[in-house]
């Protein structure tokens, strides 16, 4: 098996684990607050951010880990886990409904809320390897 290959199935596994986790999370969000925001994805989009900035910053500092490890958690899980795509096409469907406030309200919170998780969990990493 090929490095390409390998990491091909190492992303599809990753993927899928990634994918099972955001249904998980975001279903549990939505259980425990009301469905007129997408809260859902709000948390998931947030920390798979903060995730990201941990993985990145201990994985690229300290800890040098195997490329395919990296593939697998970032490209892999991190990747099944976020969900932008959800996230643009729920921003769209708030403003189709003519939700505006709603609309740009998911915007500036999942875009400046990821920005911030990722810079928390860079400085986490930094933090606690120090």
């Amino acid at each position: 098996m090929t490095l390409t290959v390998r990491n091909l199935l190492f992303v599809f596994l990753g993927g899928g684990l990634g994918a099972a986790a955001r249904y998980w999370l975001s279903g549990a969000v939505y259980n425990w607050l009301p469905s007129t925001f997408p809260y859902g994805n709000l948390v998931v989009n947030i920390s798979g951010c903060l995730l990201i900035g941990i993985l990145m910053a201990v994985m690229q500092g300290r800890f040098l880990v195997d490329p395919s490890l990296r593939v697998f958690l970032v490209v892999g899980i991190l990747g099944g886990f976020t969900t932008f795509s959800s996230f643009s096409y729920e921003t769209i469907a708030l403003a189709q409904d003519r939700e505006y406030l709603r609309a740009s309200a998911n915007v500036i919170a999942t875009v400046f809320g990821c920005l911030a998780a990722t810079m928390l969990g860079e400085r986490l990493a930094a933090y606690f390897l120090s």
